[in-house]
Formats: structure tokens, C-alpha cells, sequence
């Protein structure tokens, strides 16, 4: 299966494909809202302000897989606008390993990180980095979504 033809269904129940993001230099990055990690949207919605214009998005994916998200959509929609300001796009909460994972992440898992490991998502926050040729890199949870490696990605693939 094709990136692009990935079916989603955003935050607020718009259905929609991967497909959207065509062209464009995307980091996908399933999220939570009750994580060590949390703080991380600071960054990531900074990323999204600093290039979004340019031909990036942020495509956040709530997912309770590690018991760590708010219950429903709504109320992860909410925490995320009110508490840090997001305006990045967002799924509704999906599973990132195992038998219910989304297709979305049985394809990202497919790519290693730059230590040469892939597998299952291994926490919060982990990111795919979608380059517009459909190449994808991966980061670990503790990376920080401005890691200069990221940015430099970011930068050189940006399409405008």
C-alpha cells in the first residue's frame, strides 16, 4: 500500500487520505497528553508556524497505546488547542503497534532510525519524518522534534 492512499480520520471525524499531504515535507508523531514528553508540542507546533508556509506540516496522532491520552477525541482536541496552542492537524486516536494498529503506522514501522532499528513504536512521540519522494525517517521518542537532524531534513526538502 501506497503512503498516500492511507485512509485517516482527523480529530474532528473529516475523513481524508495521507494523500493530503502530497508534496509536502511531513512528521508524523503519535502523541499524548499525559507523558513526560508532552512538552514536546511546544516544538512541534513551532516547527509547524516556522514552515508550515513553506510546505511542512505536523501530523500528530493521539494514541493511548502506553495508557498515557486523555479518553476522547474531543477532550484531546481541546487539551491541545487550550494548553499548547496547537494548530497542526490531528487524527483521532489510533493505535500505533499490534493487531489494531492504524496502516498508517504498520507502513512508518517499516523504517529504521539512524542507529539501524526499527520495530514497534517504542513510546510517545516518536516521529516520521515523510520526505515529499515518499523516503521517511525515523526518530526516537527522546529526540526532540527541533533536533538539529530534523531540521536539516526539514530544510533541505522543503518544496517552495
Amino acid at each position: 500500500m501506497s503512503l498516500k492512499d492511507i485512509e485517516l480520520t482527523m480529530i474532528d471525524g473529516r475523513p481524508t487520505t495521507f494523500g493530503e499531504y502530497a508534496g509536502k515535507v511531513v512528521l508524523v508523531v503519535n502523541v499524548a497528553s499525559r507523558c513526560g514528553l508532552t512538552p514536546q508540542y511546544e516544538a512541534l507546533e513551532a516547527l509547524q508556524k516556522t514552515y508550515g508556509a513553506r510546505g511542512f506540516a505536523v501530523l500528530g496522532v493521539p494514541s493511548d497505546q502506553f495508557h498515557q491520552e486523555l479518553k476522547g477525541n474531543e477532550d484531546v482536541a481541546e487539551y491541545c488547542s487550550t494548553t499548547w496552542g496547537v494548530t497542526f492537524g490531528m487524527t483521532e486516536k489510533s493505535f500505533v503497534n499490534g493487531k489494531k494498529q492504524h496502516p498508517l503506522f504498520k507502513e512508518l514501522k517499516k523504517n529504521k532510525d539512524s542507529h539501524g532499528l526499527g520495530g514497534p513504536v517504542m513510546w510517545n512521540f516518536e516521529k516520521f519524518l515523510v520526505l515529499p519522494n515518499g523516503e521517511v525517517h525515523r526518530f526516537r521518542p527522546t529526540t526532540k522534534p527541533d533536533d538539529e537532524a530534523i531540521v536539516a531534513l526539514i530544510e533541505a526538502n522543503l518544496p517552495n
